[in-house]
């Protein structure tokens, strides 16, 4: 043993020890002279009164929903209110968060084998950031995730990309919002429409005016036939953010989208109940009540009425749908009864419902702006 070290760690322990008991002394004294007026006070103000205006709503709902564990696709729709908010700072820093955790080129990794889909849902972001910022880390985590795109083998016979995990062979509604707007985003412009074109082949009810919720190509049949509330909001909501990004040489794609999202709209809106609110599968009134499909749709119409495809009279059954909401917000932040965590079967929270307030209440702002 070197003498040097030891004596070191001996006079080390003598006064360490000395402290110690120093500490002992200092907290018993100071339990005995406690008083409340020492007590912190607090710099919190989310628990000790009431709600005053929509800003002040929206910032509550933003700070409940930074505290919500997000997967991928939720961890994109977030960044894409901040990004929608003008919250660049927000939304630049959950860009690099999915830089963080990509893994063989896939964004937001947390559960290993991430859906392509899900985890591109926060390329428009990324790019936004690599824009902005003109670090090299963004566009380099794009291109990655853009090449997987390119390449993957796990989809149609037709080149249709699966929205579920290999070896799952599944189309779901909920694709039309992860995958395709970063493709526009990136200048992708006709994979894009061919992808939102191809599953609108396998789940679009011409009839109904409504996307069943999932279709497994393994077994050549629905997994899920029913009309998923949400499921139809990711699409309209998907195919809004579209249509404002593509160029205006693509006149005829716009009109094609335009189309399909009034027709979804009006598909749904035959289902809207008088309080505002949707069931879970839209034409099931055995499913629970739930406001996050009023949300995605208040959003796309507020979107729409101010690109001037959609007519005001869309308005109202917006403003309806946007009170259901707003009345659910509780004064932590909390959007309440939207479709919910961890499986999306019950009425409850859900980061995704957090973020669709945030995007209809910055989509009505704009529209308001625009209309003044």
């Amino acid at each position: 043993m070197n003498l040097e070290n030891s004596n070191s760690r001996r006079n080390f322990m003598k006064h360490a020890g000395g402290l110690s008991l120093g500490m002992v002394g200092f907290t018993a004294s100071a339990g005995t002279l406690y008083t409340e007026e020492q007590k912190p006070k607090k710099s919190g103000k989310l628990f000790i009164r009431e709600i005053s205006d929509t800003k002040d709503r929206m910032e509550r709902v933003k700070i409940a929903t930074l505290g919500m564990q997000r997967y991928d696709w939720e961890q994109g729709v977030v960044a894409q209110a901040f990004l929608e908010m003008g919250e660049f700072d927000l939304a630049i820093s959950m860009a690099r968060g999915a830089i963080l955790r990509q893994e063989k080129g896939l964004f937001s990794v947390l559960k290993g084998n991430g859906p392509i889909s899900d985890c591109a849902s926060i390329g428009e972001v990324v790019l936004f950031a690599a824009k902005e910022t003109g670090d090299p880390i963004f566009q380099k985590g794009a291109d990655e995730m853009l090449q997987v795109i390119r390449t993957t083998a796990h989809k149609t016979t037709d080149g249709i990309i699966y929205h579920t995990q290999e070896p799952q062979k599944g189309i779901w509604s909920d694709f039309t919002y992860m995958l395709p707007p970063f493709l526009v985003a990136a200048g992708e412009y006709q994979e894009a429409m061919k992808q939102l074109d191809g599953y609108r082949k396998y789940l679009y009810n011409e009839t109904d005016r409504l996307y069943s919720h999932m279709w497994d190509d393994a077994k050549k049949q629905f997994a899920r036939v029913d009309y998923w509330g949400v499921g139809n909001g990711w699409s309209a909501a998907g195919m809004t953010r579209i249509i404002q990004m593509l160029p205006g040489s693509m006149q005829e794609e716009k009109k094609k989208l335009v189309g399909y999202v009034r027709d979804l709209i009006d598909g749904c809106l035959k289902y809207l109940r008088d309080d505002g609110m949707f069931h879970n599968v839209v034409n099931r009134p055995d499913t629970f009540p739930e406001v996050n499909l009023g949300q995605m749709l208040a959003y796309s119409i507020y979107r729409g009425v101010a690109a001037g495809y959609l007519e005001a009279s869309y308005l109202k059954p917006a403003e309806l749908m946007r009170k259901a909401a707003n009345d659910r917000v509780d004064k932590l932040g909390y959007v309440h009864d939207v479709c919910g965590l961890p499986n999306f079967d019950r009425s409850y929270f859900a980061p995704e419902g957090q973020a669709f307030y945030l995007l209809m209440e910055t989509a009505a702002a704009d529209l308001a702006q625009r209309l003044k």
